[in-house]
């Protein structure tokens, strides 16, 4: 049987969104969910998880002794924290990077291996060629700021960025040494197959998101739902060696833990057949 770590993200818990004062000052505009810490890390230590990714602004929301008491009252560990930007923007790439170096320096402190960002704006008048190339510097330097601290630093592609679909994956990794974390509900919205871009770029991948994917009306689901078939991709995950944190999303479910609960049973059965 194969055996991985495996982590649930809290960002079903309650509502997503992030600071309001952000749209006025950059350095402040973290994620949130706008729910229960203390709820969603006791529902994903009771659905079998062993621990949990949260968002930048959740992350920063409590004082780093509650944290740590919350993760130990549920026997989980933090993970990872996942934060973003804009990016390609000169202006505002030092705010941007300003704080990702708070967030790094607390989940360093609270013992996090990972770091994951996602971002680079898609700007009014479309995207232009040259912006790869600053989100890929830009990577570079959250990198830089992650090894600084102990984590590894991994990209998310997301859809609404310009990294969507495999194409934008591969220009991105071109321009960028850090690593690639697969979302591959996100990957597989954007037209790509999953299982095949874990495949392609085996040697970038440290840390990965699995959640599933229904297309119409699009909602994100959990694995053993939707229209996207988890196993080949847990296939994928087993061939190419995997062996590092896997953490399971949902982003919205009215019943986060029976959601989780889903999820945490189809990976078991299915990895028990690995």
């Amino acid at each position: 049987m194969v055996q991985w770590n495996l982590a649930y993200h809290a960002n079903c818990w309650g509502p997503l969104g992030g600071d309001a004062v952000g749209v006025t000052s950059i350095t402040q505009l973290t994620y949130r969910t706008f729910g229960d810490m203390g709820q969603a890390f006791e529902d994903i230590a009771r659905a079998g998880y062993q621990g949990v990714e949260v968002f930048d602004g959740n992350l920063m929301d409590v004082p780093a002794r509650e944290f740590t008491q919350m993760l130990g009252i549920n026997g989980l560990a933090l993970v990872a924290a996942y934060s973003g930007g804009n990016f390609i923007f000169d202006d505002i790439i030092e705010e941007e990077l300003a704080r990702i170096r708070r967030v790094a320096d607390r989940a360093a402190e609270l013992g996090a291996p990972h770091l994951v960002v996602g971002g680079g704006a898609t700007r009014a008048t479309g995207i232009r060629d040259a912006d790869y190339g600053k989100l890929g510097a830009a990577l570079d330097r959250v990198a830089g700021i992650a090894r600084e601290r102990g984590l590894t630093a991994h990209y998310h592609p997301h859809l609404s960025t310009i990294v969507e679909g495999p194409e934008q994956v591969r220009r991105i990794f071109s321009e960028t040494g850090i690593d690639f974390c697969p979302d591959t509900a996100h990957l597989a919205a954007a037209g790509g197959d999953p299982a095949a871009m874990i495949r392609e770029h085996r040697d970038r991948i440290s840390y990965v998101h699995l959640k599933g994917l229904q297309r119409e009306p699009f909602a994100f689901t959990p694995l053993d739902r939707g229209d996207v078939d988890s196993g080949p991709i847990v296939d994928a995950l087993i061939d190419t060696g995997f062996d590092g944190w896997v953490t399971v999303e949902l982003d919205a479910w009215d019943d986060p833990l029976g959601g989780a609960v889903q999820s945490r049973n189809y990976l078991e059965s299915r990895l028990k057949l690995a």
